[in-house]
């Protein structure tokens, strides 16, 4: 009993979140979306910039001595952007780094082409990764809530063939770094929420790229089909939801798209609400109105698949990496986080008393001089 009643929390507390994100449908169309961003970016004042990657336009923010060679990229959560960076972007610049954040494809102001588009599906990161029979892993060790181990088939291909998954965006943020930051030195990648999953990847697939890894509360997806109780039960009707939301659930998220229901739902991951301001409600609602910003978010949640950060973590011993967390974050057990700890490439886990999901944005005092030490620790100082 105690399974279903997990599975049903899980997927109350999903919705309660996502629900009133759902205002962002738009027609299918066979162009790609793009969104010019403002000049200046109300939450960090930095000046939003483009880069074109494989025909697709790429918004993204730089801070700091531009000639200094230590360099870090901020990788975003689910459904934000760059502006939610808006704290390290200057804690980590004013401490003399260079500091760059990216919108990743789909989110913020960044290109979203349709899912089934030509456009879209030359980008997909799975298609020359997999074959048919190398998509799902078997018997991978991952964790539990109660910080126990378990073993579970992890199937890594998007059910839907999406380009919005986790080796596109690694490959993203990969030639990001190639093409824009530079390849003089290494690049050291910090992340938060499911953006771990894709700096897990890019710095797998690359080391030669990034030297590190620092992680803000990671997520461990519970829609995933190696995640939910009972799946052989549990993913049909899963599917049938994700169907329906896919379908039918643009009139919900138009009649919850208000400034106000978005704080309000902010509250659930946020355990330091006072940092729910005006200006964090805009810059994370405004881009989620943008034409073709809804079909990627009901994209998003029918990916029921991918990495997941302990199978990744098992195979990147001779990365260095650093984990920290809110303890009152209502997504992320704290015993899963931990245990971590248990995996050679993970050098530290950091409870943080009093924050939840978003600790960068709930508290950077506590974040950003854990992220300084990690870049010192790994030999990214600039003293």
């Amino acid at each position: 009993p105690h399974f279903k009643l997990a599975f049903s929390y899980r997927i109350t507390t999903l919705m309660k979140f996502l629900t009133p994100l759902s205002w962002l449908t738009l027609p299918l169309l066979s162009q790609s979306y793009f969104t010019p961003p403002p000049p200046t970016s109300p939450a960090t004042s930095l000046p939003n910039k483009l880069y074109e990657w494989r025909g697709q336009n790429i918004r993204y923010q730089a801070a700091g001595p531009s000639n200094s060679p230590n360099t870090v990229l901020l990788i975003h959560g689910l459904f934000v952007n760059s502006d939610h960076w808006r704290y390290t972007l200057s804690g980590l610049s004013e401490a003399g780094y260079r500091v760059y954040a990216i919108d990743l494809l789909g989110s913020g102001y960044s290109s979203k082409p349709p899912r089934d588009s030509p456009a879209a599906q030359s980008l997909c990161g799975e298609r020359a990764r997999f074959a048919s029979d190398t998509a799902i892993l078997k018997g991978i060790e991952l964790g539990t809530a109660a910080g126990g181990l378990r073993l579970a088939d992890v199937d890594l291909r998007h059910p839907l063939d999406s380009c919005y998954n986790f080796f596109t965006w690694s490959e993203q943020i990969s030639d990001f770094t190639r093409d824009v930051i530079g390849t003089a030195s290494r690049t050291t990648l910090v992340a938060n929420s499911i953006g771990t999953i894709s700096s897990l990847q890019a710095a797998s697939d690359n080391r030669s790229l990034f030297d590190g890894v620092f992680v803000v509360n990671p997520n461990f997806r519970e829609l995933h089909s190696a995640e939910i109780p009972f799946s052989t039960l549990s993913m049909p009707v899963l599917r049938v939801v994700q169907r329906l939301l896919r379908e039918r659930g643009q009139g919900l998220f138009d009649a919850l798209a208000t400034p106000e229901t978005v704080k309000e739902i902010l509250k659930e991951p946020y355990a330091v609400t006072e940092a729910i301001d005006d200006t964090l409600v805009s810059v994370l609602l405004d881009p989620l109105l943008t034409p073709g910003a809804s079909d990627v978010v009901f994209d998003t949640l029918s990916y029921s698949a991918g990495p997941l950060p302990e199978q990744q973590l098992q195979k990147m011993e001779d990365c260095p990496v650093w984990v920290c967390y809110g303890d009152k974050d209502p997504w992320t057990p704290s015993r899963r986080v931990e245990k971590l700890k248990d995996l050679k490439s993970v050098q530290r886990v950091i409870r943080l008393e009093g924050v939840g999901h978003c600790p960068h944005d709930e508290a950077p005092h506590l974040v950003n001089p854990l992220i300084l030490e990690f870049l010192k620790e790994i030999g990214r100082g600039t003293e």
